[in-house]
């Protein structure tokens, strides 16, 4: 009897499940160490963070300030005169009008000096005026020895017509004849230098009044100076405004050009305000602000940079445009929105904790499920005290974490929980 051979069964044995497997084991692990993402997760309680929508709009750029009022302007009383305070007419904190007298001082040796000014400019003054009459008297003198000449010339002119006839006739003799010719010569010389004479001094007396007048002219100013010299021992206002300090007591010595007080001119304010020295560069003469005060806004306008920075801060000085509110007071605080450039449109995100960890390179975007967010670049531009403008990474719609980075570390995805 011959052996029959048996025939192996076929099917699925358990080697090759164990084989499968393994291999599903390992094509697992490398799908997951190739074609799946290998970050960083943190999974934080949504309750705790702040989240927004990126929106797209009107990006205004401004910055928030503060400012202090002040008056338009601030006049310094100063002492024109040295002397003793008599008498304070007006006290500090009160208005006064142009001309009002704030304070009067006496001077004796300056009310002396006056007198003794006086008496020497008189002096003079008389002297030239006496000087003046005796120079036209001296005039009126060379006039009447003109005119004696001219009669003199007559006289003799006829004697010597009359001894021409006489002498034709021998009636008269040559030397009485020659002598009345020699007079009526002389007597026309006489006369022409007479005449030179009076010509030279005419030029000469027309310098000395010109001259003569012109003094006794500055001396008539000096006077009315020296005069009112007198009239500065009143210390007067200025302009009219409000006498803010008056450093002066009775009795006390003020000497010439000694600061006594301030006024303040209270027809118009500026507000000075303190801004961050990060924007020295985009502050600018003429850039306006908008100061809203009770519901309604009021215009400004940069009229001075002051150049010195203090603590990190530089002071600028703005004026009204038009009108201001009423009832303002000096040392007010008012907040102002300084625009540094004209409204565009953006894509705006609103500002937040975030940028003191980032510094605006980088933030933490929703998924669209809203389960999970991821870090992701972004690039800002300008920013205001409610937006950053945002110039790249991020589009209207999307959501994002604006809420402070510290407990995430360096993770790089969040999960919700």
């Amino acid at each position: 009897m011959m052996d029959r051979p048996i025939e192996k069964k076929k099917g699925l044995k358990k080697k090759h499940i164990f084989m499968g497997v393994g291999i599903l084991v390992i094509l697992l692990l490398i799908y997951q160490a190739f074609f799946t993402e290998n970050v960083s997760t943190l999974k934080v309680d949504i309750e705790k963070i702040s989240i927004e929508t990126i929106s797209e709009g009107t990006f205004h750029n401004y910055i928030s300030v503060s400012g202090s009022v002040e008056p338009i302007a601030t006049i310094i009383l100063d002492a024109r005169e040295g002397g003793r305070i008599e008498e304070k007419v007006v006290e500090e904190g009160e208005m006064v009008k142009k001309g009002d007298i704030i304070l009067r001082l006496s001077n004796p040796d300056l009310s002396l000096n006056i007198l003794n000014s006086e008496a020497q400019l008189a002096e003079k003054s008389n002297f030239l005026r006496n000087t003046m009459v005796v120079m036209e008297q001296e005039k009126l003198r060379i006039k009447r020895e003109l005119l004696i000449l001219e009669f003199d010339i007559k006289r003799k002119k006829r004697t010597y017509s009359q001894n021409k006839s006489l002498i034709a006739n021998k009636l008269i003799s040559k030397e009485e004849f020659l002598k009345s010719e020699e007079d009526f010569q002389f007597a026309e010389r006489s006369f022409q230098l007479y005449m030179e004479r009076q010509m030279q001094d005419s030029i000469y007396r027309s310098i000395q009044i010109n001259q003569m007048e012109g003094s006794l002219r500055n001396m008539d100013l000096n006077v009315k100076l020296v005069r009112e010299r007198q009239g500065n021992l009143d210390v007067v206002a200025p302009v009219d405004g409000q006498l803010t300090t008056l450093d002066a007591e009775i009795g006390q010595s003020v000497p010439k050009g000694g600061r006594i007080g301030l006024m303040h001119i209270l027809t118009s304010y500026k507000v000075v305000a303190q801004i961050d020295e990060h924007y020295i560069d985009k502050v600018k003469i003429g850039l306006t602000a908008i100061l809203e005060r009770q519901g309604q806004e009021f215009h400004l306008r940069i009229r001075k940079i002051l150049p010195e920075v203090r603590d990190g801060r530089f002071a600028v000085e703005m004026i009204f445009v038009s009108e201001m509110p009423e009832n303002m007071r000096t040392g007010q605080t008012y907040y102002a929105r300084l625009q540094l450039g004209n409204p565009k449109e953006s894509i705006l995100l609103p500002k937040g904790s975030f940028f003191q960890q980032t510094g605006g390179q980088w933030i933490f975007v929703l998924s669209k499920d809203g389960e999970t967010a991821t870090k992701r670049s972004i690039k800002i531009g300008s920013q205001n005290p409610k937006f950053y403008e945002v110039l790249s990474g991020l589009a209207a719609g999307e959501k994002v974490i604006i809420s402070g980075y510290d407990s995430f570390g360096d993770n790089e995805r969040i999960i919700f929980k």
